[in-house]
């Protein structure tokens, strides 16, 4: 089983914008916007709309640049089927809601210490511009069992 999600990220000025996620999965994480994508949105029409509810900003333009999947050992065969966007457009400041609150990083201050431990594997892959395609299955407390990290042409 799949289960749809997305996730994405400014890259701008030579600093990203990630945000601390304050409740739920992954509380206590800094990551990029997304979530879950709602029946009868298009993968883009919910990364756009996860966006605009975690951070208050409006996407004018982004680009699919990779496709995790990812699965727990504790949950195997459940898969999380993740979209990731790079947005290259939007309107409005980002602001701290009562799911994100956002913060921009240098490019070489990434606190992957405080991110998934999977970031820090297939970062740098989305940091030089290729697409990519992933698979990753956790573990306890969230360790990276295995990994598949892959650079692709086109998703």
């Amino acid at each position: 089983m799949k289960k749809l999600l997305t996730l994405s990220f400014i890259i701008e000025n030579n600093r990203i914008l990630l945000a601390m996620k304050k409740r739920g999965f992954g509380a206590g994480r800094y990551n990029g916007y997304g979530g879950k994508v709602e029946e009868g949105e298009t993968i883009e029409e919910g990364a756009k709309r996860e966006f605009r509810e975690e951070s208050g900003l409006e996407v004018k333009r982004m680009e699919k640049v990779g496709i995790h999947e990812f699965e727990f050992a504790h949950d195997r065969g459940n898969i999380l089927e993740v979209h990731v966007f790079h947005v290259t457009r939007y309107t409005g400041e980002a602001v701290e809601t009562e799911e994100m609150k956002p913060e921009w990083f240098r490019l070489d201050a990434i606190p992957f210490e405080n991110m998934w431990p999977d970031d820090v594997h297939w970062f740098p892959v989305f940091l030089d511009d290729k697409r990519f395609r992933t698979k990753f299955l956790f573990g306890e407390n969230d360790t990276v069992l295995e990994k598949d990290i892959q650079v692709v042409e086109q998703l």
